[in-house]
């Protein structure tokens, strides 16, 4: 895209956009594509993240691609698309909100394939705050939202967590200067190694033997030394005061909700089951699973499920 305006009205030009597709393009006698499915993956995740569903993309699978075109972008913020380490604009990238996120979603949805509606989009984790966010402030431009290990604020615990991930960063005087140093390398690991227990869940983690916990603890600081600080830092800060609440009866679209009894994120008595009573024309999942909020890696226990709700839009 040649440019993208935030909601604070700062200016980015030049911008880039990493995506894939696949599937099948349908087209309406316009030339419109009218089957396409938007992906939005989680925190600072990729266009990959929607490697998740390829399994069930096969013929009569829910997600078959003989039905459906396939979008998968890498949102803004996150590396690979316009973000503070592909800029290289640092602690001086414009600050965004999930919203913008949308924003930026839709201009590139209709600048590269034309497409002002969606047939609908799915969302893990921070997609899933994107599409509540885009159903709500364009409630026409979808028909479903699949809203998975997601919530429709960020609250108590959760927030506690990105307040605590936020004062480990900014405490760190090297951070203004927006030059990668010795300690905000260390600073980085410290703000990554907070969230790790917010993963898998509580029971996942009491059953491993703690040689083998601390072993998966040092290596997923060392692998979270790749994450750019400050991705990390603008990333948390737009989930930070996420809250739809109070807009979820603007929702027009369908939604499917997917929560985890053992998420230690959104759990789903606090987060899964009040916003399927929120939202109007919406369905509750269920998944009773260990890994907690990565169960989007064991989608096959909700087959019939999702099959179940995606022939309402073959």
């Amino acid at each position: 895209m040649n440019s993208f305006k935030f909601e604070n009205d700062k200016v980015v030009k030049e911008v880039v956009v990493e995506y894939m597709t696949f599937g099948t393009p349908k087209y309406n006698g316009d030339g419109e594509i009218i089957n396409a499915i938007v992906y939005c993956p989680g925190s600072l995740g990729s266009f990959s993240g929607i490697n998740k569903i390829l399994p069930f993309t096969q013929k009569n699978d829910p997600f078959d691609r003989s039905k459906y075109f396939f979008i998968s972008l890498s949102p803004l913020g996150s590396p690979g698309s316009c973000s503070p380490s592909t800029t290289n604009l640092k602690n001086k990238f414009p600050k965004y909100s999930i919203l913008d996120v949308v924003n930026f979603q839709k201009q590139f949805l209709k600048e590269k394939f034309n497409i002002n509606h969606i047939l609908g989009l799915i969302g893990n984790s921070m997609g899933g705050f994107v599409g509540l966010t885009q159903a709500i402030n364009f409630p026409d431009f979808q028909e479903f939202i699949i809203c998975g290990v997601s919530s429709y604020k960020v609250a108590g615990h959760d927030f506690i967590l990105s307040k605590f991930v936020d004062e480990i960063i900014t405490s760190d005087p090297d951070y203004a200067k927006g030059e990668l140093s010795y300690s905000l390398i260390r600073t980085l690991r410290l703000a990554c190694l907070a969230e790790f227990n917010f993963g898998l869940s509580h029971e996942f983690l009491r059953e491993m033997d703690k040689s083998v916990l601390s072993c998966e603890f040092e290596d997923f600081g060392n692998e979270m030394l790749e994450t750019d600080i400050y991705d990390l830092k603008y990333c948390n800060e737009s989930c930070m005061y996420y809250d739809v609440e109070n807009d979820l009866d603007k929702i027009k679209s369908k939604v499917l909700i997917i929560s985890s009894k053992h998420d230690p994120h959104f759990p789903t008595e606090l987060d899964g089951i009040p916003m399927s009573k929120m939202i109007k024309n919406s369905e509750l999942i269920i998944m009773d699973s260990k890994l907690g909020h990565l169960c989007f890696n064991e989608l096959e226990n909700i087959y019939d499920e999702l099959n179940e709700f995606m022939s309402g839009f073959s």
